[in-house]
């Protein structure tokens, strides 16, 4: 594919952002579209994942992805290899998606039809976690290198996921990463969040993931 199609979004000026995202919520409801956002830092395999999850889902389900970044269309481009419909989102300097900028997106996507959309966020652990996108879910990456250590730094965007997925478990004997510890640090920040250790480049772990997060589909859809 030599091009994807790139939408400049706007962040929205009006006051509460979440009452923009709650309606955003009830119009999929009513399409029986299930929005995931997924976060992490730059780097931990959220193109990768989103690759895996989607060669593995893609007989199931009907799946669009919104690649949300300040400027550039790879991940877009990696996506729309996959033969999955795929849309690249310029935030215009933001560091994050709002619930209007994830409409805005949406109808430059065209929800209608699918079963899942996937909003790839921009990368940092910070920003994203404060807004609500108007998703069913929010899931987030956290990768070995990074350290078991950042839930305890970065509270809000644990707090606010519903499943972290820890990658790259293939390095763990080369890292000072503790699983127990990382799951207990999670557990502090939001005790229902669910942990699953994944690596995306050899598909270790992500039969559970992917099992979760179609159930997920198949309950909002219900």
């Amino acid at each position: 594919m030599d091009t994807v199609k790139i939408l400049e979004v706007k962040q929205s000026i009006f006051a509460s952002n979440d009452e923009q995202a709650e309606a955003l919520r009830k119009e999929l409801k009513k399409k029986k579209v299930f929005l995931l956002n997924l976060m992490s830092a730059p780097g931990s395999g959220k193109t990768t994942t989103l690759r895996r999850t989607i060669a593995a889902l893609k007989d199931e389900l009907h799946i669009g992805v919104m690649e949300a970044d300040i400027d550039s269309d790879v991940d877009a481009r990696a996506i729309a290899e996959t033969g999955t419909k795929a849309i690249q989102l310029h935030t215009g300097g933001m560091c994050h998606l709002d619930a209007e900028m994830t409409r805005q997106g949406l109808e430059g996507l065209g929800e209608d039809g699918l079963d899942l959309v996937v909003l790839e966020n921009v990368g940092n652990l910070v920003c994203p976690a404060e807004f609500d996108t108007g998703a069913v879910k929010n899931a987030m990456i956290l990768s070995v290198p990074e350290g078991h250590d950042k839930p305890l730094k970065y509270p809000l965007m644990f707090q606010v996921c519903d499943v972290v997925l820890v990658n790259k478990i293939d390095v763990l004997p080369y890292f000072d990463f503790d699983m127990d510890k990382c799951r207990e640090y999670v557990a502090i920040r939001n005790p229902q969040a669910k942990v699953i250790p994944i690596c995306a480049r050899t598909g270790e772990g992500m039969d559970e993931w992917t099992a979760w997060l179609k159930e997920q589909v198949s309950q909002w859809q219900a």
